[in-house]
């Protein structure tokens, strides 16, 4: 993976998510940590947003992608959306934590932590 990140840290989402049949008929909050791949050098030397990856439109296109989607499992919300994310904005490779707070009492969240690497 590259050695430049762009990151988002703690991001709330709220969306549909889990097997039980009561938890398929309310939206739970994931909270959500990216370390995303990318070359920063051509944004910081042109002072450019164009030239590297926009953290607010990111954070805008997974809170839409988690309000338009429900899933079972935290695996396939992360998976499905490490794929999108490389899909709409070239992300060259991630590292991408989502967490499901509450969902077992005795821990302050559970959740899955994956890292991808795109050619």
């Amino acid at each position: 993976m590259r050695s430049d990140r762009v990151i988002i840290e703690s991001l709330a989402v709220e969306t549909v998510i889990g097997v039980y049949d009561w938890e398929r008929e309310i939206r739970q909050r994931l909270v959500l940590d990216l370390e995303l791949a990318t070359d920063i050098r051509a944004a910081a030397a042109a002072d450019d947003i164009t030239l590297t990856l926009d953290y607010a439109a990111i954070s805008q296109r997974i809170a839409r992608f988690a309000d338009e989607q429900a899933f079972a499992l935290v695996e396939t919300f992360a998976e499905r959306l490490a794929t999108l994310l490389h899909d709409e904005f070239a992300i060259a490779g991630l590292t991408l934590t989502v967490r499901k707070p509450g969902a077992v009492a005795e821990a302050a969240a559970v959740g899955v932590r994956i890292a991808r690497e795109w050619s």
